[in-house]
Formats: C-alpha cells, structure tokens, sequence
C-alpha cells in the first residue's frame, strides 16, 4: 500500500538525492527530453549498484520509466534515487530498496508473485519483466485504480491489480512463489503465509512504527524461516494488520536505537540503521568504545556516505532535542558549496509525512581526535516523526561515530 520513506537530504543536484546524483542527472532529468530521461536512468542505474547487484534488476530498473509513476510536480526528481509523495500521505520508494528487494526474491520467469501495497505501481513495474506473472493490492482506492489504469496504459500485461486489504493476500489465484510486502505490519499475515507455495519465499518489513527489520522469510516443510537483511522503516500496514497490532510504544519519545553500532545483523549490517551509503562497520585501533564504529568515508563529492534512522518526535510533547555524538575526522576539507554538509542532519515531519524543517548539526571539517559534539534544537510544534543523517554530503574525506544520542529535554 505504502512505500519506503526516505529522507530527503538538502543538496539540490547531489544531496536531494540521498544516493548522491550528479548536476547532469538533475538537468536531464529537468529537461524530460527521451533521449536525457534514457541517461537519467543510466545514471540512476549506477548509482544503486551500491545496493543491487542483480545484472536482471538492475536492467529493468535502467528501462522503467519512473518519471510515469510520479505526479507531474515530481517528475524533475524522477530519476534521483529517493522516496516521493503520490499522494494519500503515499510515497514512491527509492529505485535502491525498489531493486534491493527485488533481488533478494531472486524472480525467476516462471514466478507467479504477490505484491502487497501497489502504491504507484512502480515495484509492479520493476517484477514485470523479470516473472511471468504480478499479482499486486492497494489498500487506498484511488492509488490502486491510478496505478492500474497506469500499467494497464503502459502495456504490462501480467500485472493484475485489485483493490483491497493486502493482510488477505489474493487467494484465488494462491499459491504464490514469491511474495513483496512495501508496508510494514508487526507480525507475518497468516493468510500470506498460507499463499505461499511450498519453497517460496518473501520480503516483508516487520515490527514497530518506526523501528523494522526487512526479512527474508523462505517456507520450508510448513515453517517459516526468517532472516534479518537490515534495519529498514516503511509505512505501517493499514486495515486488519493495524487492528492486530500489539506493540504500539511510546512513539512520541524521542529515542535512537543501537546508537553504538554494537548489534548487528547476521550479515554484519548495523540494526537500526538503514540506507547505508559508502559505510562499515569497523572493529580495529580506531574504535572509540566498545567494539564498533561506523566509518564513512568517500572520495567524490559527487557521491553520499551516510546512514539514516528515524524517530518519533512529538512537538507538542517537547520543544527541544540534545543530539550528540562522539565523532572523530581525517582529511574532510572546508566546505567551499553552502549545500555540502559534514555531519548531522535532522528532517522533521508531521502526521501527514510532510516536511515541518530541518536542523544542522555541523558542518565539521579537518582532521581531529575523538571529540563530543553536542547541540540542542528546536522541535517544531507540528513535528510527529524525525529522520536523522548522519555522515558526508557532498565532502571528501573520512568521519567515525559512535554512541549517537537524541534525548528529549523540555516537556
């Protein structure tokens, strides 16, 4: 129904991106010239070879038009590889988690796959050509019909639509191969686990509001076995999910998790953290506390190393927030652009996932020793969600951290 939110970092060609697009790739992607949107993608292509490696996927993502499944007003921001508002307080996912999932379900020509939360219809897209068959619900009326009417006048073919609540699958057309999940509910649906074929699998976000785990769950003998492949944070699942959902918390609270990147993944991806950009996880001389850090390190302004998190951060509950972080820095030059940035960065939403301001902690630049950076900020009153970046934007160079803290400090 809903897809990944991502935050939208502040540089204009390159940061906007939050995957670190270069100035060409934002005019061509202004000029909307077929020959300049082909290049586009090309550019966006490689860009995401960061997370898909797939030769398949990163195929159909190079000829899917996404600039289609955007409202016009957001067509000049098509091809960068970030999240955009469709409307119904709906996004289109980034074309890097877009191909990430995609891969991890490994979609042969014989699949028939079920994907629940059509949103734009782009993720459907992406499936057409790699399966032979899309079976895709919206939970949001006019979404879902926009989207069909869409891939219905783009010629895909094998993609079905239908509107209705995704907790219910589509079981007259079970059992599925393979199963993509774009929202997140708190627990596996029942009825997705009993659409899924004997062997297949699914990729389903899970958990709370603003703390998931995407998941590879494989069907073997009758059981679900699952695996963690990173932190993540989508849309919650609407309709039964919500209703069944157990675990709501605190969410007005601000609070990081894993701000000292001890726990991990079994694949070594930090937890709580996600949309990693030319970071790792390190373990040597140059930890400040307890086993790890998180290093970002890059080489090209044209190219982002950062991390995300989200939190919730409610502004009618609190009215400032101390973030702080212990950071240490080798060769980040002098900021010569006012839009590159090294450091924090925390975008504020309200109820609707709209932007409410931001707040910059930074920029730090040289070369230094472990040191504690620490500021206290505003929390605009109509704040409900908070997403904070941490790392290089559009710098060169090398910065660590650990122990990241957000701390309420007024009621």
């Amino acid at each position: 129904m809903l897809a990944r939110f991502a935050l939208p970092i502040r540089k204009l060609s390159r940061i906007l991106a939050v995957g670190g697009m270069t100035l060409l790739v934002a005019q061509a992607a202004l000029a909307q010239r077929p020959a300049d949107l082909a290049a586009a993608r090309q550019q966006l292509v490689e860009q995401v070879k960061e997370a898909v490696s797939d030769p398949r996927v990163l195929e159909a993502i190079g000829k899917t038009e996404r600039h289609l499944f955007v409202p016009a007003d957001q067509r000049k921001n098509a091809y960068f590889d970030m999240a955009l508002p469709i409307g119904h307080n709906a996004t289109i996912s980034p074309p890097g988690i877009v191909g990430f999932m995609t891969e991890q379900l490994d979609p042969q020509p014989t699949d028939k796959v079920l994907e629940i939360g059509t949103g734009s219809g782009y993720q459907a897209a992406i499936l057409s050509p790699l399966v032979d068959k899309v079976y895709t619900i919206e939970i949001t009326e006019p979404l879902g019909r926009r989207a069909a009417a869409r891939l219905k006048q783009l010629g895909y073919d094998n993609v079905f639509c239908k509107v209705g609540d995704g907790y219910e699958g589509w079981p007259e057309h079970a059992p599925f191969d393979k199963i993509i999940v774009t929202c997140s509910p708190e627990k596996i649906p029942v009825p997705l686990v009993e659409q899924l074929r004997e062997g297949g699998m699914m990729v389903i976000p899970l958990g709370e509001r603003f703390q998931q785990s995407l998941c590879l769950v494989r069907k073997k003998d009758g059981e679900l076995h699952r695996e963690v492949l990173e932190s993540t944070f989508f849309i919650p699942m609407t309709g039964k999910a919500e209703e069944l959902r157990e675990r709501l918390g605190d969410e007005a609270t601000p609070q990081l998790e894993n701000g000292g990147f001890e726990e991990t993944t079994a694949r070594g991806v930090p937890l709580g953290w996600y949309y990693l950009r030319q970071a790792e996880l390190i373990s040597d001389g140059r930890v400040h506390a307890g086993q790890r850090s998180m290093r970002f390190a890059s080489e090209s302004k044209d190219r982002t190393a950062h991390a995300l998190q989200a939190f919730g951060c409610d502004g009618e509950r609190f009215r400032q927030l101390r973030v702080s972080a212990l950071v240490r820095l080798d060769r980040v030059p002098a900021v010569t652009d006012r839009s590159d940035f090294a450091g924090l960065q925390i975008h504020f939403y309200d109820d609707r996932r709209m932007s409410v301001g931001s707040q910059l902690i930074g920029p730090w630049t040289g070369t230094s020793d472990w040191s504690r950076r620490e500021e206290v900020i505003r929390i605009p009153p109509r704040a409900k969600l908070a997403v904070l970046g941490i790392g290089l934007f559009g710098l060169t160079g090398e910065m660590l951290f650990d122990d990241v803290r957000v701390e309420a400090v007024s009621p």
